[in-house]
């Protein structure tokens, strides 16, 4: 007879057993040994009906084609831009994928992106040696101005978007600052009010902490609710599922919501309480 020895959202270690039995499928971060499953990586169960999987609680971002995420630049090659990504690799954009602009054989590169600077671009291609070429042509793509940075588990961003993309909605709304999330766990934000902007800040790095418990949005919602004085609604936007998997919140013309998707993002999302 299959049991289940663990509960949803429940947090677990390598080797613990989650279920017994052959009623029970094990995923990604479980394993079936003999008539058991068993979780391979500490982390936070998450069940899907008889499919058990476990969402890991820590980790750096591991570059999925067409993932679009948030890159810094740290070098300046002849035949390109060098960016860190929050991963144990670093990427590249060639001089052909920097720009729509026509870029001139021996151009001052630096005139387009200079070191240190922030830019959201898409994975276009990744070899077995795990050498990472980005593209900052296509919609949405584009170097970020000003603003601060707030670096956040990679595994976490789904609850940072929320459901249909309330979450992150729903702090726009307190702060009235502009949001961008990259899947590789940079997310960068802008406000005009210095004490909002730091309410946003905290209350990512509050959503990053807090995660793994149940009731995430309603924990928010009062937080964000005490500290601005004011009562939120919870947004639900029109968002399918690919086109939260990397969502700029932004209003200008040229920071439109991506709509690029990877179709393994959704291996290890979040569902909110």
């Amino acid at each position: 007879m299959s049991k289940l020895l663990i509960e949803d959202k429940e947090v677990v270690v390598p080797g613990q057993i989650v279920a017994e039995g052959m009623d029970y499928l094990p995923s990604y971060g479980t394993y079936r040994l003999g008539e058991n499953i068993l979780a391979n990586r500490v982390g936070v169960v998450s069940l899907d009906g008889k499919v058990i999987k476990t969402i890991p609680l820590s980790g750096k971002y591991i570059a999925r084609r067409n993932d679009v995420i948030i890159g810094q630049v740290f070098d300046i090659m002849s035949s390109g831009w060098r960016l860190k990504i929050n991963s144990p690799y670093t990427a590249m954009i060639p001089v052909k994928d920097g720009s729509f602009e026509f870029i001139p054989r021996g151009a001052d590169l630096s005139r387009y992106y200079q070191i240190d600077d922030y830019v959201v671009c898409k994975v276009t291609n990744i070899t077995s040696q795990n050498l990472i070429d980005l593209s900052a042509r296509g919609q949405g793509l584009h170097k970020l101005r000003g603003g601060r940075v707030v670096y956040i588990n990679t595994h976490k961003v789904p609850r940072v978007i929320g459901k249909k993309g309330s979450m992150v909605s729903m702090i726009k709304q307190a702060t009235g600052c502009k949001i961008v999330v990259g899947q590789n766990g940079v997310v960068w934000l802008s406000g005009e009010d210095p004490k909002l902007e730091n309410l946003a800040v905290r209350t990512i790095e509050k959503i990053d902490r807090e995660s793994h418990i149940s009731g995430l949005t309603d924990r928010i919602k009062l937080f964000l609710e005490e500290e601005t004085g004011t009562t939120l609604e919870i947004p639900k936007e029109d968002l399918s599922d690919e086109e939260i998997e990397a969502v700029n919140f932004e209003d200008s013309e040229e920071n439109l919501s991506f709509e690029e998707h990877n179709n393994n993002s959704n291996e290890e999302k979040y569902e909110d309480e």
